[in-house]
């Protein structure tokens, strides 16, 4: 496991739990260095000072806000510790809430959280207990970086989980994206649903990021002097959507083909169908030897086109 990042407590009412934070997730991005590219010298990033540009240490750099145009209010490390907040040191819960009734945008980075030694293993396992059995999620505060936070508070398996959140007001107002109004029929629902249930899925931890590896192969193969390995092929264009309802069954199909189920062709919803063809006109030789027997006959409606499958 990774090393703390945080220590402190837990404070539930008059219950204090002594914990570490951990985080629990971690960043499997590949990273670049940039360089020149006639000499492969590493370019960096440096803090000068523009008024004498002197390249400035951290210990050269302070903190300061600027309440006027060339006015800078210095802001220490000092300053910052004499703050009065309750949770400075502490993961202060102030309400258990439904978990179901937390915003997922407001939740940010995780981390796990630990009791730091055993004084605090029964008051830990209290907490998780009963969240567990409550079937609720805490709200807490805590300061962390020089800003107080909001918090909430998890189980997973058995271990307490801290996600960080954004405040209420820091969450932008969708409103302005949302589309015009538009006509939706039941049956075009009705279809989403199928392609949803079609696509439904109980487990996701065999999702992989294919970008991340791909280009570990070709870091790989230049590091070694050889070629990028090529593309296995380009995409199958897709076909020209008719409408979405085309567009649905479709997919439905393509689903249950990635799946291995069969079955013939996805009907949803029956298309509109074509209008009838126009008679054809008999042959002169034709029409006058079947005249006095019968009528003609009408040529056949063509029916409607079946939905393309995938």
């Amino acid at each position: 496991m990774p090393r703390p990042v945080w220590s402190g407590a837990i404070s539930f009412g008059l219950v204090t739990i002594p914990i570490k934070v951990l985080p629990a997730t971690e960043n499997r991005s590949i990273s670049f260095h940039q360089y020149h590219l006639e000499d492969e010298g590493r370019i960096r990033t440096r803090k000068v000072c523009e008024i004498d540009g002197k390249q400035l240490s951290t210990e050269e750099i302070g903190r300061g806000y600027e309440v006027a145009k060339d006015t800078i209010v210095e802001v220490t490390d000092e300053d910052l510790d004499r703050m009065p907040l309750p949770t400075a040191k502490a993961i202060d819960i102030v309400a258990f809430v439904p978990a179901d009734s937390i915003d997922p945008v407001r939740i940010g980075d995780s981390y796990y959280l630990t009791a730091d030694g055993p004084v605090a293993a029964k008051p830990y396992v209290l907490l998780r207990k009963a969240l567990e059995r409550s079937a609720k999620v805490a709200v807490a505060k805590f300061a962390w970086h020089n800003r107080e936070r909001l918090g909430l508070l998890r189980v997973k398996e058995n271990a307490i989980v801290l996600h960080a959140m954004r405040w209420p007001d820091e969450i932008r107002d969708p409103a302005e994206l949302t589309p015009q109004p538009v006509d939706v029929d039941d049956s075009e629902i009705d279809a989403a649903i199928q392609l949803m249930e079609t696509m439904a899925a109980d487990d996701i931890s065999g999702y992989t990021d294919h970008y991340r590896e791909a280009l570990e192969e070709v870091i790989a193969a230049k590091a070694a002097g050889k070629k990028p390995p090529k593309p296995a092929g380009e995409p199958a264009p897709a076909g020209q959507v008719v409408d979405l309802m085309s567009a649905l069954n479709a997919s439905v199909q393509a689903a249950k083909e990635s799946r291995g189920e069969s079955g013939g062709p996805a009907t949803i919803h029956e298309m509109p169908k074509k209008r009838a063809a126009k008679k054809t006109a008999a042959t002169k030789s034709t029409a006058t030897a079947k005249k006095s027997t019968t009528k003609k006959t009408p040529a056949k409606k063509t029916t409607g086109r079946k939905p393309k499958s995938a």
